[in-house]
């Protein structure tokens, strides 16, 4: 199967850097979200991301100019009908994504190869909201993506082996490195990464130390690239909660209770990064 544009739904962090990695590697994108607003916002992120790029002299502007000109931002689904793959990167809300779904499965070609960057809610629940279950799959990226080489796979109970086979060839092509996981709450990243999270909370919230001497153990510790609560604030706290969420529900082991701190924090307002403050000001 030869893909030439893909869609992307969501312009969001992990949507807009998704549409940038697709299309810095030659693929034209339809990048779709509600509103103007959201759009431009998520074109602004490429172009500044883009925009770095050229500063490092790891593209020149003609380059960053081309990679641009072959993202299409519309706020109209039925514009990712021609799409060869469509790469779901909304809010990790089931219900939201469940309506984006069975709609989007109605517009693409029955072989469209359909794709969720979520980071916890089940592919195989996913695949039975979309005609051709079959064709649907996870493509989880990692933050920031035009940054990070690690892209999850992962198959749903439903994904064929040969939906696996595009999907596996094409994180190649978009030099990123595959890993396949099997479908379970917060497949291989998740499962691990966002309990040691939790715990750093926890081991803020119980007044061990303070939140950079905790990042500065894991750090200097453990070496770690960033710290735990740094990198929880890069995330966002409101979808390291609902991650949490999703493996206390969904495996009923208490060792996946949220911290209290955490849920405090999410209730002030208190995201991270993309509120201006989370475990750290910014």
């Amino acid at each position: 199967m030869s893909i030439t544009l893909a869609g992307v739904i969501g312009a969001g962090t992990m949507g807009n850097g998704i549409a940038q990695v697709f299309a810095q590697h030659s693929y034209r994108v339809m990048l779709a979200d509600v509103s103007e607003a959201a759009l431009e916002k998520g074109v602004s992120a490429i172009r500044t991301s883009l925009a770095r790029l050229v500063k490092k002299a790891t593209l020149s502007e003609d380059e960053a100019a081309a990679v641009l000109a072959r993202i299409t931002p519309t706020t109209r689904l039925t514009d990712l009908a021609p799409a060869g793959i469509v790469v779901e990167a909304a809010t990790e809300n089931p219900a939201i994504k469940e309506a984006l779904f069975r709609e989007i499965s109605g517009i693409v070609a029955t072989d469209t190869i359909l794709a969720s960057n979520t980071s916890s809610i089940s592919l195989t629940l996913i695949a039975s909201w979309c005609n051709h279950p079959e064709r649907v799959i996870g493509m989880h990226f990692m933050n920031p993506v035009p940054v990070m080489q690690l892209v999850e796979i992962i198959r749903a109970l439903q994904t064929s082996d040969a939906t696996w086979q595009v999907v596996h060839a094409l994180a190649g092509t978009l030099s990123k490195t595959p890993v396949t996981a099997k479908d379970a709450p917060g497949f291989v990243s998740n499962r691990i990464l966002m309990p040691m999270i939790n715990e750093a909370v926890f081991t803020l919230h119980e007044g061990l130390a303070s939140a950079e001497d905790i990042d500065t153990v894991m750090k200097l510790g453990m070496n770690h690239p960033i710290g735990p609560l740094a990198l929880a604030d890069l995330i966002g706290l409101d979808t390291c909660l609902a991650i949490m969420d999703i493996l206390y529900r969904e495996f009923r082991d208490s060792k996946y209770r949220a911290c209290p701190l955490l849920v405090q924090m999410v209730s002030a307002g208190r995201l991270g990064r993309k509120s201006g403050h989370g475990f750290y000001p910014y």
